[in-house]
Formats: C-alpha cells, sequence, structure tokens
C-alpha cells in the first residue's frame, strides 16, 4: 500500500511542479509586451525617446471551452506610451504558447464603450 501511495505522490508532485500560475505566465511574458508596446508607440508618435508604463495585466480565459473546442489562453496588458509631449494606450495580447505579442489599442473596441 504505501508503494502505491508513494508513487502516487510522485505523478501528483510532476504534474502540479509542471503547470505555471497565472502570475509566472504574466511575467514570462510582460517583457516581450512592453517592447510590443513602446515599438508601436514610437513609430505612431514619431518620438524614439517615448517610454512605456505599466497601468494593469491579467490572464484572459478562452470563451468557448469544451471536450471538443478550445479556445487559447492570453496575457492582456495596457500600456501607456508617453514622450514628446504625448501619450497614448495600448492594449497588448499575447497568446500562450505562442512566440510574440500583438498591440490591440489604441481606442476603444466598440462605440458602446463610451
Amino acid at each position: 500500500m504505501s508503494k502505491s501511495f508513494t508513487i502516487l505522490a510522485l505523478i501528483v508532485l510532476l504534474v502540479s511542479t509542471g503547470c505555471t500560475t497565472q502570475a509566472q505566465f504574466l511575467d514570462s511574458k510582460q517583457g516581450m509586451a512592453m517592447q510590443t508596446a513602446v515599438s508601436r508607440g514610437q513609430f505612431e508618435m514619431n518620438c524614439p525617446q517615448a517610454t512605456p508604463t505599466l497601468i494593469s495585466r491579467e490572464v484572459i480565459q478562452p470563451v468557448l471551452q469544451g471536450p471538443y473546442v478550445g479556445g487559447i489562453p492570453r496575457a492582456e496588458y495596457t500600456i501607456g506610451v508617453s514622450g514628446c509631449g504625448k501619450r497614448t494606450i495600448f492594449v497588448v495580447i499575447c497568446p500562450d504558447g505562442g512566440e510574440g505579442c500583438f498591440g490591440a489599442g489604441p481606442g476603444r473596441f466598440h462605440d458602446w464603450q463610451g
């Protein structure tokens, strides 16, 4: 009985150490997200001195999840970029398992967002 308990405990330990927490996931993508926002801001504002400021970050779970359908979790960062007397905000999305991020802002996504 103790042998099967040891094997079960080992399996649980291996499975739990292979998963990353949401904070680890956000930390791993944050540098790339900041670089994406500042690069876009420098171009759009025509300001090579522009700098980024992290405003918020969160993990967004897929809308569709089920046995036959699955979406991709993603890290979403709201990043302000300022420089040369201008400032703007970008929403940067980094999909889990992806090799990059993309800037989805600035501005509202829908007219009804007031």
